[in-house]
């Protein structure tokens, strides 16, 4: 448990700085301090940050490091800043964020929110929003914020956040700061392989990034973890198991060997774990007829897979959390353990 609070103490840190999808440059520098300070080579690329040891081909993982937000459209007019960045996301249907955009129209009420300068992170104000609707003209989130009048077109507007520790959870705006958090923490343990922190992932684009790194440095056996959350309805469904992995996504199937690795590591470790395209399968046969299925989830792994036509694979590694998408997303103590067990077998430290 040591261990884990001083991964808790570097996650109370970067959950307080802003990382708005389509503004992460200044979320960057500060995760360039962080790992050069544990010892990594760090080199910045467009829409990736790439950390280093002295073995960058022996384990790669890759975490998105954006979050949800706003940004500034017009005079007084803020949109939901994932769905601009990506020109109103892919559109395709298969986007989880897509399927809950009117899900949560109202989590956001009363949020308290801070404007920042997106290169810089100079602080720019703060406020709170005051109302959000869907605007099905422009098939996005439309938000009024107090305090918020001065801003020009293009800020960014972050959920004012900060982690919130429990008996037996952790909460706060997690997707992806959390496991971004893991993978930084790898280097002062050692770490020799390579750590891939990517933009504008809610956007649908960080594989873009990803993938053009690999065609200009990658080898021919490109195997990748990507490691985020993985969202459950409640409690009880997240707590049915400490980790999640997967065989698939709605894009492409993932490096089955390697999913088994991390299986088998999850049964020598005494590490409960699921498939989550098992979990949506077997819960879209019991809908009725004429109900709507569950996507499988349009993920970094399998847009990057899908794309390089198998010159990259590689699985996925989640933990399981409740309140997707919110200032409440909540993961277990007991997951977060689990999940720093599995990640610093695979990375041999």
């Amino acid at each position: 448990m040591t261990e884990l609070n001083e991964l808790l103490d570097l996650l109370k840190i970067l959950i307080r700085e802003p990382s708005v999808v389509g503004a992460e440059h200044s979320f960057f520098r500060v995760l360039q301090r962080e790992l050069e300070e544990r010892g990594a080579q760090v080199t910045w690329y467009e829409g990736v940050l790439v950390a280093q040891g002295n073995a960058p081909f022996s384990t790669m993982f890759s975490a998105h490091i954006d979050r949800h937000g706003l940004v500034c459209t017009g005079p007084d007019e803020f949109q939901y800043a994932a769905f601009v960045a990506g020109n109103r996301s892919d559109l395709l249907g298969n986007s989880v964020s897509e399927q809950l955009i009117n899900k949560i129209v109202d989590r956001f009420d009363t949020t308290p929110v801070m404007a920042y300068e997106p290169w810089s992170g100079a602080y720019r104000g703060s406020g709170k929003i005051a109302s959000s609707y869907v605007c099905e003209r422009r098939n996005n989130l439309i938000f009024t914020l107090e305090g918020m009048s001065h801003l020009v077109a293009g800020t960014p507007v972050a959920f004012a956040d900060k982690l919130r520790i429990g008996a037996d959870s952790i909460s706060g705006q997690l997707d992806n700061v959390l496991t971004a958090a893991y993978l930084v923490h790898l280097f002062s343990l050692g770490f020799q392989g390579t750590a891939f922190f990517t933009a504008q992932e809610e956007a649908g684009k960080s594989w873009r990034y990803l993938l053009e790194w690999f065609r200009r440095f990658g080898n021919t056996t490109n195997r990748l973890v990507v490691v985020d959350t993985s969202p459950y309805p409640d409690r009880k469904e997240a707590d049915r198991q400490q980790l999640v992995l997967r065989h698939k996504d709605a894009n492409a199937s993932f490096d089955a060997q390697l999913t088994d690795t991390l299986a088998a590591l999850c049964q020598a470790s005494g590490v409960s774990y699921s498939y989550k395209d098992e979990y949506i399968e077997q819960k879209n046969a019991l809908l009725a007829p004429g109900q709507s299925p569950q996507s499988l989830g349009s993920t970094e792994m399998g847009r990057i897979i899908a794309a390089s036509a198998g010159a990259v694979t590689g699985t996925t590694l989640q933990i399981p959390t409740t309140g997707y998408h919110t200032m409440e997303e909540t993961a277990s103590l007991t997951s977060c353990e689990a999940f720093l067990t599995l990640l610093k077998r695979l990375a041999g430290v």
